[in-house]
C-alpha cells in the first residue's frame, strides 16, 4: 500500500483544500486507524478532527479529548487487556499522547501526493520489509532501533511516540487496526520522523549494495539430500554398462 505523509496541524486553515473530511464528506466518524487505511488503501489525502473522531483512545492519544478519572484509572482496559483497573493504569500510563489542545486535526495523505512537509512517514509491510527499514535506520549510526509494544493504541506509537522521541518505530499493528482498518495478519508498520527520510533512503541503496537485500538472495549451491529410492535410481544408471 502507499507510503504515508502525516502532519499534526494547530488549525483548520492548514488543511489542504482537497482534503477529506469523514463527517462531513463521507456521513460517519472514524478511528484514526480507519484514516490511515483509506489514505493507504484509496490513496485519499484526510483531515481528522475532534468532530470527526469516535474512538476515545485514539482522541486521547491525539489530544483531542481529556483523559479523565475513568481513563486514567485503568477502566478501558480492565477485562479486556488488563486482568484488573490497576494493571489498566500501569498500560494506561504508558502511553504516550499529545497535550490536550496542542492539535486540532491530523493530517495524512499518500507520501507522493502530499502538498505538505509531513511529520512522519509510516509505511506498511511484510515483516520482511521492515526488517530491511530497520537496517537502512541503522546504516550510518548502527546501533539497533528501541520500539516498545502493547498490542494496543498502534495509533499512538506511529504519530505521538514518532514525533516525540524523533526517532525510527517499528509498529505491531493493535486489535483495533485489525479490526477497523481490516489491517492484514501479515502486514507490520515502521515510522520516521520526516527528517530521517534521506538517511533512510541512503540506508536503503548502502544495504543493497552490501548484499542485504529484499527478497533475500538464498543461497542454492548445496547438493540435496533425496528419499533412498531416488538414489537407488542413480546407483543402478552408474552401475549399468
Amino acid at each position: 500500500t502507499f507510503p504515508l505523509a502525516i502532519k499534526m496541524l494547530r488549525s483548520a486553515e492548514e488543511i489542504p483544500e482537497k482534503a477529506r473530511r469523514p463527517l462531513k464528506d463521507l456521513g460517519i466518524k472514524v478511528a484514526t486507524c480507519q484514516t490511515i487505511s483509506m489514505a493507504r488503501r484509496y490513496g485519499w489525502t484526510l483531515a481528522l478532527g475532534r468532530e470527526d473522531h469516535c474512538c476515545s483512545l485514539g482522541m486521547i492519544a491525539l489530544g483531542f479529548g481529556a483523559p479523565n478519572d475513568f481513563y486514567t484509572e485503568g477502566n478501558l482496559c480492565e477485562g479486556m487487556y488488563t486482568e484488573t483497573a490497576a494493571a489498566g493504569k500501569v498500560t494506561e500510563s504508558q502511553m504516550d499522547r499529545f497535550e490536550v489542545g496542542q492539535y486540532k486535526y491530523f493530517l495524512v495523505a499518500p507520501l507522493d501526493k502530499a502538498t505538505f512537509e509531513p511529520d512522519v512517514i509510516l509505511i506498511f509491510g511484510n515483516s520482511a520489509q521492515v526488517m530491511r527499514l530497520v537496517q537502512a535506520a541503522l546504516y550510518k549510526t548502527g546501533g539497533r532501533v528501541h520500539s516498545s509494544f502493547s498490542g494496543r493504541a498502534d495509533c499512538a506509537d506511529m504519530t505521538v511516540t514518532t514525533l516525540k522521541t524523533g526517532e525510527c518505530q517499528v509498529i505491531l499493528p493493535c486489535t483495533g487496526d485489525r479490526f477497523f482498518a481490516q489491517t492484514q495478519d501479515h502486514e507490520m508498520a515502521f515510522t520516521l520522523p520526516y527528517g530521517k527520510l534521506e538517511a533512510v533512503l541512503e540506508g536503503l541503496k548502502g544495504t543493497h549494495k552490501g548484499g542485504v537485500r529484499y527478497p533475500a538472495t538464498p543461497f542454492l549451491s548445496y547438493q540435496g539430500k533425496f528419499p533412498p529410492k531416488y538414489d537407488k535410481l542413480l546407483k543402478m544408471w552408474e552401475e549399468s554398462p
